[in-house]
Parts: structure tokens; C-alpha cells; sequence
């Protein structure tokens, strides 16, 4: 069976990953991603061929992007690394590396990962939260990336607030045009600044200096939890997914594994709410792992 190759392209970094048949990993890389839309496709090629160097030629190549491919245009869209948009990405590398690949979001790359080996195995229904810098979110189903008619699923992150307090209104306006999306509420920086105010984007520090009777710190985080709690609530109206993972650097907040299902509680529409909120299992290798596994199994 052939290596997979995965490859998470950030807007600061490239990381390249080789699995085998079994899922282990070979080999993982790391080089700082280039400015510039070609740049970027050479630093790829460049990686996967030292890659191949190493664990032999053939391997499959999948790629999480921070954006997604139009159905519609072919182009990448919605990219917070702008060099990507307005470009046939697929194509392109596929051209460069003389084999096709295979593009996806970066956060349906983390859900797959967890779906397939990770914290969410053998679970129908996955819901997959990455809360970092920025938020964003994965469906998997029956072992499969959901990505809609638009390739939209899981833009959790530009969905609304829901069940807003009067201290919450008037709703935050985002980047994107809207009001009140929920990376302005749940992403590091925007729990940071609940805390210290504008200016301040890492939020690392705030569960030691709660647990250390820092009420400023406490505060914010049970801000943040109530709202994650309020959105997590909505999905599983929605989706009711049998598992949901949380990964990113607020993930690490052991905290919210506790305190979240019982936050729910009071905005899930069933008389029996006991949602399964895990860590994710490959922490910041998810991405990178999904990415790899976008291809099936292959005989080689």
C-alpha cells in the first residue's frame, strides 16, 4: 500500500506529514510558508519531493488549505491567506507534482483526522471545533467530510451568536460584513481581549490566573464558556453529532470538558442532553493527519 503525504498549508507555515498503511506517522515537517501564490506551490513540491527522498515515491497527497474550492468556479475562496483565492489550487499543484491531489478545508481536515484515528473513532456523526486564532469547524459522516452544496459546512465560526443577553447587544460586526459571528466570542484573541481588553490576543495564561482567584480572568472565562455552550447547543439542535472535538489552543482549557455539557443543557431541545465533548487525540498534527487521509486506502 502506498504512503499517504498530508500537507497543512497555514499562512505562516507548511507542514508536511507521511503516514503509512497503518496511519503511523514517517515523517513530519515543518518550513515557513512563503509570500506569494507560486512561492507557495514550489515550497509544497519542494517538501513533498524531500518527503519522497525518504519514505520512497508514489504516496497519495491530500492538502488543508484555510479556505475551500468553489464548486461553482473552481477557484479557492474564503481563504484568510489571500494569496490562494481566485486560483485553480487543485489544478495547479496537481500540474506541479505530476499526480492529483486532493483540497480541503483545514478544519474538515481536522475532523476527519479525529473521526478516523483520533478522539471521535468509530463515531457516526462528528463534529470537530478548532478554536485558535480563529474558529472554525468540520462534519464528518460515516467517515466522510460533509461539505455542502456551496462547500460551506461547518462555517461555524460565521454563524451567529445565539441567544444573545442585553449585555451582549448590539452584536459585534466581523471582517466578513456581519454581526455577532461567533469567532468574535470564541476565538484566543477575542477571549483574551474579554479579559485585558483591546490589544491583548493570548488568552494561554487566563486558567492558571483563575485558578490563581484573578476574578478579571474568571470572569472571561465563564463568558466564554456560556457562549460556547450557547453555540455547541445550536449545532447539536441541529446536528445532534455523537461526538464533538475540540482542538485548537483553547482546547487545552480543561475546564470546558466539565463544564460545558451541563451549559448546554438548558438550550438543547430533548429531555436527555449528555453531549460526548472530547480533546482532540493528534492535537496540532490533526490538520495535517486529515489532510493524509483524504485519500482511501490504496493498493500499491
Amino acid at each position: 500500500m502506498a504512503h499517504r503525504i498530508g500537507i497543512d498549508l497555514g499562512g505562516t507555515k507548511t507542514e508536511i506529514m507521511v503516514l503509512d498503511a497503518t496511519g503511523t506517522p514517517l515523517l513530519r515537517r515543518r518550513r515557513p510558508t512563503p509570500a506569494g501564490y507560486d512561492a507557495a506551490l514550489r515550497n509544497i513540491a519542494a517538501l513533498v519531493a524531500e518527503a519522497e527522498q525518504e519514505t520512497g515515491p508514489g504516496a497519495s497527497v491530500g492538502v488543508g488549505i484555510p479556505g475551500c474550492i468553489s464548486p461553482a468556479t473552481g477557484l479557492v475562496k474564503n481563504a484568510n491567506s489571500n494569496a490562494l483565492n481566485g486560483h485553480r489550487f487543485d489544478h495547479d499543484l496537481a500540474v506541479l507534482l505530476g499526480r492529483p491531489v486532493r483540497v480541503a478545508n483545514d478544519a474538515n481536515c481536522f475532523a476527519l483526522s479525529e473521526a478516523t484515528d483520533g478522539a471521535a473513532t468509530g463515531c457516526p456523526v462528528v463534529f470537530g471545533v478548532i478554536l485558535g486564532t480563529g474558529t472554525g469547524a468540520g462534519i464528518v459522516v460515516n467517515g466522510g467530510i460533509l461539505e455542502g452544496r456551496h462547500r460551506l459546512a461547518g462555517e461555524f465560526g460565521h454563524t451567529p451568536l445565539p441567544w444573545p443577553g442585553p449585555d451582549e447587544l448590539p452584536l459585534r460586526t466581523c471582517w466578513c460584513g456581519q454581526t455577532g459571528c461567533l469567532e468574535l466570542y470564541l476565538a484566543g484573541p477575542a477571549l483574551a481581549r474579554e479579559c485585558d481588553g483591546p490589544g491583548y490576543t493570548d488568552a494561554a495564561t487566563l486558567p492558571q490566573r483563575a485558578a490563581s482567584g484573578d476574578a478579571a480572568a474568571q470572569a472571561a472565562l465563564n463568558r466564554h464558556a456560556d457562549r460556547l455552550a450557547r453555540a455547541l447547543a445550536a449545532i447539536t439542535n441541529l446536528l445532534d453529532p455523537d461526538c464533538i472535538v475540540l482542538g485548537g489552543g483553547l482546547s487545552n482549557m480543561d475546564h470546558l470538558y466539565a463544564d460545558l455539557p451541563g451549559r448546554m443543557r438548558p438550550y438543547v431541545f430533548s429531555d436527555h442532553v449528555a453531549p460526548n465533548i472530547v480533546k482532540a487525540k493528534h492535537g496540532d498534527s490533526s490538520g495535517v493527519r486529515g489532510a493524509a487521509w483524504l485519500w482511501p486506502a490504496l493498493k500499491g
